[in-house]
């Protein structure tokens, strides 16, 4: 077990004066803190003890049952029972990890792929198997060769994903749903950046597509789905989800008793409370539309700053991008200049396996506003244009 880098920079990124690219943030302008107010009143007034009390360990049954309709579809009924309430989806690809991992089990990730998922699933000893991917996702042909090690899961954000901001592919989704059915190997769909779609079309979640081929073939389903309400409500209330098979999150469910006994409760009437007046409705609109410009604002200023031969991926919704430079540069030694300047970054190493990703960092695009991005970005063209690529900046 290690300490994450980015949760790190968390404690330097509160200096007064720095603009941070480094961390996962939502538009803390946009949280809905006068329905937050409204809600925990209503909730306290209408039963503040049930609110305050233990509850049980699957969640509130009126949010799992909107957590279930949310995510069925005329080809897929999805139930209270197929759905556990987490602190956050977090907690849910830890305890994917209590139940299904054991030491010395192989799992396929894309490379790079999510920081904390390396940091959930490490403690378990498991072997990383990684799958390089391009601007369409993960590079299924990769992960053919992959299975020949025999992986119990192959975990994925196919929506926006983090660090690279990428999205799979509906050919892609297909191909591997069918893939890791035919090998006996399950699939965890992270799906946190889902509803911040702010171009193109969407695609069809791997958990739909599953359900439909496991009804045409008649066998069990492969995909286990997680979500959250971090990045469209708040990431403070601490409060996702996993959707699976009535088996699986039945043994989640012990896993979740042993680790926290429940999700907070007052939480999840707070969630509950903001979903029955339509808040997430309002609330998501007015992110698509913030975090729109500000990722415009900040491919612009990569156009404008960032020395010639940076290149960067497009990503159509999310919170983040990624940018390669030249090999040359290594942006975990340029780190710390960077802070100097006023300005974090996530080093793209860390999310690397195999010691990959030296010239790449994660920049995250909806925390601070077009102005701030543009001065961020302009602090971080000079230093890799100056003084960032000679001496320890290399």
């Amino acid at each position: 077990m290690r300490r994450s880098t980015v949760r790190e920079l968390l404690k330097v990124t509160r200096q007064p004066g720095m603009i941070s690219f480094a961390l996962g943030l939502p538009p803390a302008g946009l949280f809905p803190v006068a329905e937050t107010r409204r809600a925990a009143q209503t909730v306290l007034e209408a039963g503040g003890g049930q609110a305050l009390q233990y509850s049980e360990t699957e969640g509130l049954p009126e949010l799992r049952d909107w957590i279930a309709a949310r995510y069925s579809n005329p080809g897929l009924k999805v139930t209270r029972a197929n759905v556990l309430v987490t602190s956050g989806s977090q907690q849910a690809l830890d305890l994917i990890g209590r139940v299904f991992l054991e030491e010395g089990d192989r799992v396929v990730v894309e490379n790079p792929t999510y920081l904390a998922l390396l940091g959930a699933w490490r403690p378990c000893g498991v072997k990383f198997l990684a799958a390089p991917c391009d601007n369409e996702g993960m590079r299924v042909s990769e992960v053919r060769p992959l299975l020949e090690r025999r992986p119990k899961l192959l975990y994925t954000t196919p929506n926006f994903q983090n660090p690279q901001g990428t999205t799979l592919s509906r050919e892609r989704r297909e191909e591997l749903v069918e893939l890791m059915a035919q090998h006996d190997a399950g699939i965890v769909e992270d799906d946190p950046y889902g509803e911040l779609r702010y171009e193109g079309e969407t695609r069809p979640d791997l958990f739909a597509l599953d359900a439909a081929a496991a009804g045409r073939s008649g066998r069990g389903m492969n995909v286990i789905r997680t979500g959250t309400f971090s990045k469209t409500l708040a990431p403070g209330l601490r409060v996702g989800w996993v959707i699976g098979p009535e088996e699986v999150v039945d043994k989640l469910v012990v896993a979740k008793q042993a680790a926290d006994l429940h999700t907070g409760t007052f939480s999840q009437f707070l969630a509950c409370e903001l979903l029955r007046d339509r808040v997430l409705e309002r609330q998501i609109p007015r992110l698509r539309e913030v975090c729109r410009e500000r990722r415009d604002a900040m491919w612009a200023a990569l156009s404008r700053h960032f020395p010639g031969d940076a290149r960067w991926t497009k990503p159509e919704g999310g919170m983040f991008l990624m940018v390669t430079l030249a090999e040359e540069v290594n942006t975990t030694i340029l780190l710390p200049q960077a802070l100097e300047q006023g300005v974090a970054y996530a080093p793209g190493a860390d999310f690397h396996l195999d010691g990959r990703g030296g010239n790449t960092m994660r920049l995250n695009f909806s925390n601070c506003p077009p102005n701030q991005i543009e001065e961020g970005i302009s602090r971080l063209g000079k230093l890799l244009k100056g003084r960032g690529l000679t001496g320890t900046g290399c």
